[in-house]
């Protein structure tokens, strides 16, 4: 179908692969469009990078089917952002209607050039999920430059020049950046400002391509004039203006300025009647002297049809949610046009791309002179994190996510995300997806140059992005570069990895020969023991590795800063150095008996080192004298929370922390580690002498071992339950806006989760936190953080319950009535209903009986000035629906807690979860494979806080990426997958399937275990515990 222009082109080798000629380079199933029979015509499309290509289509096809050979060709999968623009007869420049057959629009095809350019401009371009869409937006952004449409102060354009520059030829170098701004024309007053750029040029050493575009359009999606199209017109007085049309509404422009613009909210329609272009507003009873509606003369009533159509089609792929259906003919009259927008709208692409698993494969940019483009680039720099968590996932660098975004991300921070996913969808993204991708992905840090920050994972579906970032399950990235260790695609040495060959890279890059690794597996030892022993070397690992945040890096970052009291830092100093100091020695000596017991030292005599126990039983008697020490920890937890309640500056220093990507989990988690660790011996000296026979010579020194830990963990029992309650409420705190003295003594966090909440516009989603003397709910806000925003309190005390499905025909709803509201809300199942339900009647007998009133939660500002329901649907619905995904990556906050996960997965945790958590904690190394992929990657993997963490090695100081798992199953794989090994479990959420491998049945089986407690609530199999735990 498409046949090389008369001028050679390198469309086709921008996606790695030889001229297509119509074969699609998309995933099996994804062909180009069916053709109706008839003659074939020629039709020529000129690219955004200037190269031409003739595509056949029959003479009776629609446009659609042209504008879909375009997509096949260029592998674009969010192709809908663009269109195919073309001169008329009349010499307008119109769009091509995709309903309408090709030829009856185009009189004259063997002398018409369509041009492939971008129709519709997100207001985030972070929305732009894929990087091949963010380099066709760039190449648009070039062009708009050079022609002048992009109208902006010299600053900017000389910035934006300054990042084509770098995608073109890389850094600076002063001969070839001067040669290279003569030869080329990128503003109509270049010259002028040629020093500018090169100034500019300078500061941006070691930037990719891929970055380069993200900060391009980062610089011009603030501009006034960002996807301005104007359309010459006259108001009622004869004043020349000019209309344009952008996601918010219509634009009217005087010049290049804008003078008013018309939000969709408040237009009620648009119409146009011969040359006059007609906006109908929606009455607004504040204003008398109201204009119900603004007419607006143009050039012709042609020119007032090409601008109303662009209008429809602006308004249906930014407000709907799915394409509009068409309209049934009439059987005798016509009444007005009949057209309507045709494709998938914004919601559509982004729920697509994050939803399908998408194969990323290499493209080629053609102005660019180096190699570092998304399919070469061998290293990445800390500027890399900028970058959105899908900005490289072909076969090389990720360039961030999904989730999460997951999201998570919308400052200067950033993070790098494995491309080993292949899409938001596909692979470890997006957190931040979010979980909208899911999602929900990555929290940012970056200390490179750059202003935006990049998004987390909520992915998932992030932050990511996802995974992902905002509804669906993404991997988000997690923080941004710290500056301490190398980038991904280096060794820790500084060495480049080949990029082909990196294991987080491509699946191709890190397959596995499955041959050796059965024979590895045979040399090493099968005893269950010798696997529990193991665990706790792994686990070790990751503990020290957190040890050292806190004693290293936070002690770092407090020590930079004057502001923050010696105090406090001595005292974190004194109570986690001796501590750490410790544990690095008991380290050591695991791995030396590991080593002895897998026969890799010198020492075979396997009666002597086929044990753990007497190593435990020493190391436990030697942690007894730092009990001390560790009764000092929830003194360090209470004395900083106080001093970043007393100083603005060290709260600044602790907030800025948590962005790094060291600090993968929130700060205060690492300050209870130590006492975590402790259940974490119990736990496995208990499976030793569980699998011990009486008889066995380890038995003795295990079981004396477990009887002193067990008498550490009762003494420190009370203190950590108490301290985990506290940290609970320091990290709700944080997700609250609107909200004062949350962490009060007495007070006692039970469950979050998501309801909905019955109004007088329906059920609404709303965020509920459940404590033991209130209950409080909020809805997601549209502050820079993404925190949650306080609706209501209703207090427990007096509070009865009652389930009300019938009374209200709503599934799984009851009623709260209490003293001064009663609310009516549903559940998004029948056993998450009787989760709330059980927790709320629980809390309701602690609330009667205890003897302190309930505290008023809500600060004075809300509770004066108390938002009502319908306003803050009004807030989300205008604002939120099309760009939920991507908020989450336009944050600072962290994006990926498990507040967010559960607000876009729609289910709850309980305090008993968090408690199962604390416990449920694994770490070692896993095989990791796609859906559609072959090849297995080895990847070092943390399972804690609900979450995996995914690192290319155990030595590596901070995840790549991380996974959100409420909401996710675990279970084998059937026969139907085709995945023929051992000891293999599957992770599924919606669309989105991972396959991990373990070493042994051991492995596999706790791997299971501690996942299914994340996947599975705790509550569902410990009812009893709850009561036992408040």
């Amino acid at each position: 179908m498409v046949e090389p222009a008369d001028k050679p082109s390198a469309a086709g080798q921008r996606l790695g692969a030889p001229d297509s000629f119509g074969v699609s380079t998309l995933e099996p199933g994804l062909r180009p469009p069916s053709q109706p029979p008839g003659r074939l015509v020629s039709i020529r499309v000129q690219m955004l990078d200037d190269t031409q290509e003739v595509f056949q289509i029959s003479q009776r096809s629609p446009g659609k089917v042209l504008f879909d050979l375009v997509c096949v060709h260029l592998n674009l999968a969010e192709g809908d952002y663009f269109g195919l623009e073309y001169q008329d007869h009349r010499k307008m420049t119109v769009w091509l209607d995709l309903l309408k057959p090709t030829l009856k629009q185009i009189r004259r095809p063997k002398n018409t050039i369509l041009r492939f350019v971008v129709k519709f401009f997100p207001p985030d371009h972070t929305q732009l999920l894929e990087e091949l869409t963010r380099y066709l937006f760039a190449l648009q952004i070039k062009r708009d430059l050079a022609c002048g449409h992009l109208i902006c102060n010299d600053t900017s354009a000389a910035l934006m020049v300054s990042h084509i520059i770098q995608s073109e030829i890389g850094d600076f170098d002063e001969t070839q950046s001067w040669q290279h701004l003569l030869h080329n024309k990128y503003l109509p007053d270049q010259d002028a400002i040629r020093d500018k750029i090169t100034d500019c040029h300078r500061k941006h050493v070691g930037q990719t391509p891929a970055e380069s575009d993200y900060q391009l359009l980062e610089i011009a999606r603030r501009l006034e004039m960002y996807g301005v199209r104007l359309h010459p017109a006259k108001d009622r007085e004869g004043t020349k203006l000019s209309l344009a049309v952008a996601h918010i509404g219509v634009l009217v422009f005087q010049g290049y300025t804008k003078i008013n613009a018309f939000n969709w909210s408040k237009v009620r329609k648009l119409s146009f009647k011969r040359k006059r272009f007609l906006i109908k507003l929606r009455a607004d009873p504040a204003q008398t002297a109201h204009h119900d509606t603004l007419e607006f003369a143009m050039a012709s009533r042609d020119c007032c049809k090409v601008f109303w159509k662009i209008c429809v089609e602006y308004h249906a792929f930014f407000r709907l949610f799915e394409e509009p259906k068409a309209k049934p003919k009439p059987i005798l009259f016509t009444r007005g046009s009949s057209f309507r927008f045709s494709g998938r709208t914004q919601k559509q692409i982004i729920d697509y791309v994050k939803d399908s698993e998408l194969k990323k494969l290499p493209f080629e940019r053609k102005h660019s002179k180096i190699l570092s483009n998304s399919s070469m680039s061998p290293e990445s720099s800390s500027f890399r994190s900028q970058v959105p968590k899908e900005s490289a996932m072909s076969l090389q660098l990720a360039d961030l996510p999904d989730s999460t975004r997951l999201g998570h991300r919308a400052e200067c921070n950033g993070s790098e995300e494995p491309p080993a996913a292949t899409s938001t969808a596909n692979g470890f993204h997006g957190i931040v997806a979010a979980p909208g991708s899911d999602p929900i992905q990555s929290r940012q840090n970056h200390h490179g140059t750059g202003s935006a920050p990049d998004p987390q994972f909520l992915n998932p579906e992030s932050p990511g992005s996802e995974d992902s970032p905002a509804g669906s399950p993404r991997v988000v990235p997690n923080g941004s570069v710290n500056g301490s260790t190398g980038v991904l695609g280096q060794s820790p040495e500084g060495h480049h990895l080949p990029p082909l060959t990196s294991p987080l890279l491509t699946d191709a890059g890190c397959v596995r020969n499955d041959d050796e690794d059965e024979a590895r597996r045979k040399k090493f030892p099968t005893d269950k023991a010798y696997f529990i022993a193991k665990e706790l070397l792994t686990t070790e690992r990751t503990y020290l590795k957190d040890l050292q945040v806190i004693t290293e890096s936070f002690h770092g970052a407090a020590g930079k800063d004057e502001a923050f009291p010696d105090s406090v830092k001595n005292l974190i100093s004194a109570s986690y150095e001796p501590v750490h100091n410790f544990h690095q020695g008991f380290l050591k000596e695991v791995e030396q008996r590991l080593a002895q017991w897998e026969g890799r030292s010198n020492a075979h005599i396997k009666g002597d080192y086929q044990r753990i126990g007497d190593i435990l039983l020493k190391n436990i008697q030697g942690l007894r004298q730092l009990t001390v020490h560790l009764q000092k920890h929830s003194e360090c937890l209470v004395e900083l929370e106080r001093v970043c309640r007393s100083s603005r500056k060290a709260e600044v220093v602790c907030r800025d922390f948590e962005q790094q990507r060291v600090c993968y989990l929130p700060l205060n988690i690492f300050l209870l580690r130590p006492l975590h660790r402790l259940l974490h011996y119990k736990l496995i000296l208990e499976r030793l002498c569980k699998h011990y026979p009486p008889t066995h010579e380890d038995f003795r020194d295990c079981r004396a071992a477990l009887a002193d830990i067990s008498e550490m963990v009762l003494q420190l029992q009370g203190t950590m339950m108490k301290m985990e309650n506290f940290q609970k409420l320091l990290e709700l705190k944080k997700d609250l806006t609107g909200i004062d003295n949350l962490a009060i003594p007495g007070r006692e966090f039970i469950r979050l989760g998501c309801l909905s909440k019955l109004s007088g516009k329906g059920l609404q989603q709303r965020m509920f936190f459940l404590f033991s003397d209130s209950l409080v709910y909020t809805s997601r806000g549209m502050t820079p953080s993404n925190q949650f925003k306080v609706h209501g309190q209703l207090p427990l005390y007096g509070m009865t319950i009652r389930e009300s499905e019938e009374e209200w025909g709503v599934p799984h709803s009851f009623t709260l009535f209490g003293q001064r509201q009663s609310v009516v809300v549903a559940a998004s199942c029948a056993s998450e209903m009787e989760r709330w339900v059980e927790d709320i009647r629980m809390a309701i007998d602690l609330a009667e009986q205890s003897s302190s009133p309930s505290t008023d939660l809500l600060s004075t500002s809300l509770s004066d000035n108390k938002l009502s329901e319908d306003g803050g649907a009004e807030l989300e619905s205008e604002d939120e629906l099309c760009g939920s995904r991507s908020s989450l990556e336009r944050q600072g906050h962290r994006s990926n807690t498990t507040v967010h996960v559960c607000w876009h997965r729609n289910t709850s945790v309980s305090m008993v979860d968090f408690s199962v958590a604390v416990e449920n904690q694994l770490s070692g190394n896993l095989l990791r494979k796609f859906k559609n992929s072959n090849g297995w990657q080895k990847l070092w993997v943390v399972f804690t806080n609900f979450s995996l963490f995914f690192y290319k090695s155990h030595q590596d100081d901070y995840p790549l990426a991380s996974l959100p798992l409420l909401g996710y199953s675990v279970t084998v794989p059937s026969e139907s997958e085709n995945i023929h090994k051992d000891y293999v479990f599957k992770l599924h959420f919606k669309s989105h399937v991972y396959y991990f491998r373990s070493e042994s049945e051991y492995t596999f089986e706790r791997w299971m275990e501690v996942i299914r407690s994340a996947t599975c609530s705790a509550s569902r199999s410990l009812p009893s515990t709850r009561k036992d735990l408040y």
